[in-house]
């Protein structure tokens, strides 16, 4: 009986000094860590002020490969949540919310040198008002690192339990933490080291376009002037070829860069024509021109285009590989003469930015299209569905030689997913585009050039800020 006593006594005694202990431990816990990143402060305060990159650098998708991510409420700063669901014990379910982030998207610029991105955590961790607060601060010799500094805060109140997980603070919400900071470095540095912060792009939804179509490309080592040659070339070929089917060119020239490497630059020219079906023959049947299907990579190789480079536009192909004229392409193309196709373009949801100057201004956009859509979460490919531009206008010289108006271009990415708006649209800093549409004439937005049908003389070099 007495053991029996002293056994009871001493369970209230380890109660009692469980409860001690519980009262006398903190009512809230904090674990941080911090890591270098080598990119700009724009760039990685992008990434974290929406949630689409998220399963991307957390570690949730290590632990449990079938979860499930549901995103929700505001594509882009705070209102942006995203849920996941999982059958593993060690991920569960739950949701991040984006609460605040200070200074607003549109006032970072190089001069901001700190901010604060806050995410509200909903899930089986113990305790409440979860927090995750990302801290960024700019860091290098010239600014152009950020120091990432990820801090979990959770109250516990006067529930004992909740003080004794805070024993244990340094497991999930640690982990959870080291592995985001980790995979994060990963995920930036797949994104080009692009200056993106004078860009105010928009998300359109082209509209379908019968074209005619020739693919060319130009050396690099050749400049603004080869690439030039090459288009105007291209174009002569297409306008011969409009005027042997009795069509019509209805707009301005779009360009599709299908290879921009080190040495050339390969592309295709198209112009818009006012028909959908074309007769190839007097006696012929029409036929009706469709979006042509997304290249393959395993697809053989397709016969050499007539149109291989500025000097050949216009040339015959291999005999033995020139395609015959009223079939399709492995893409699906209508084959006609002098290696033009025909098919039905654009129809895209797209990112698109403008560009005044001179063309080689048009490379630099679209890089920053593709930083910009990698750091908010917007999916691209551009194999399948490769980034185009269309001259909008060009430079038209005064009598007295005074340039009165540069070259134009509007550049756009095709996106795979994307939301509704870019945040810039949301907060109405950009004017709402209209759709792409090449129903000008073709005169209004002739190929760079002046009003004598010279070439253009803007300045060389990249896009202005």
């Amino acid at each position: 009986m007495m053991r029996f006593l002293e056994f009871i006594v001493a369970l209230i005694i380890v109660a009692l000094a469980a409860v001690v202990f519980g009262v006398l431990s903190p009512s809230s816990g904090h674990v941080e860590r911090s890591v270098t990143v080598g990119k700009d402060l724009r760039q990685v305060y992008d990434v974290l002020d929406n949630m689409r990159r998220l399963p991307d650098y957390a570690t949730l998708r290590a632990d449990d490969r079938n979860i499930k991510f549901e995103l929700s409420g505001k594509p882009f700063g705070p209102g942006g949540e995203i849920r996941w669901t999982s059958n593993s014990e060690r991920v569960g379910n739950g949701s991040l919310t984006i609460v605040s982030a200070d200074p607003k998207f549109n006032e970072v610029d190089d001069s901001t040198t700190n901010a604060t991105i806050v995410w509200k955590l909903d899930n089986d961790w113990r305790g409440h008002d979860k927090e995750f607060t990302l801290g960024l601060a700019r860091d290098g010799s010239r600014g152009q690192l950020t120091e990432l500094t990820m801090a979990y805060d959770v109250k516990y109140g006067w529930n004992l339990m909740d003080r004794f997980s805070n024993l244990y603070i340094h497991g999930k919400p640690d982990s959870f933490i080291q592995g985001a900071l980790n995979n994060l470095q990963n995920v930036v540095a797949a994104i080009p080291n692009v200056d993106y912060s004078g860009l105010t792009p928009a998300i359109v939804q082209t509209k379908p376009q019968p074209v005619l179509m020739i693919s060319t490309s130009a050396p690099r080592s050749g400049g603004l002037e080869a690439q030039h040659d090459a288009i105007t070339a291209a174009i002569g070929v297409i306008q011969a070829e409009a005027k042997t089917l009795k069509v019509n060119i209805v707009g301005p020239r779009i360009v599709t860069t299908t290879n921009y490497g080190d040495q050339t630059y390969s592309f295709d020219v198209a112009l818009p024509i006012d028909t959908n079906t074309l007769t190839l023959t007097k006696d012929g049947e029409p036929q009706e021109l469709t979006p042509p299907t997304p290249p393959s990579l395993n697809a053989p190789a397709e016969p050499a285009s007539a149109a291989s480079g500025p000097e050949s536009a216009g040339s015959s192909a291999v005999a033995e590989a020139a395609p015959v004229v009223g079939s399709r392409d492995q893409r699906g193309r209508l084959v006609l003469g002098n290696g033009v196709l025909g098919e039905l373009a654009l129809g895209d949801n797209t990112l698109t930015a403008p560009w005044t100057g001179t063309f080689a201004g048009v490379a630099t956009i679209r890089d920053q299209l593709r930083a910009y859509a990698q750091t908010h979460g917007y999916a691209f490919d551009v194999v399948v569905h490769p980034p185009y531009d269309i001259q909008t206008g060009v430079d038209v010289v005064g009598p007295q030689g005074d340039l009165i108006s540069k070259e134009r271009y509007q550049i756009y990415l095709p996106l795979e997913s994307a939301p509704a708006q870019t945040p810039e649209q949301e907060a109405g800093l950009v004017p709402e585009p209209a759709p792409a549409s090449t129903a000008a004439p073709a005169e209004a937005a002739p190929v760079a050039g002046n009003a004598n049908g010279k070439k253009a003389n803007g300045k060389k070099g990249g896009a202005k800020k």
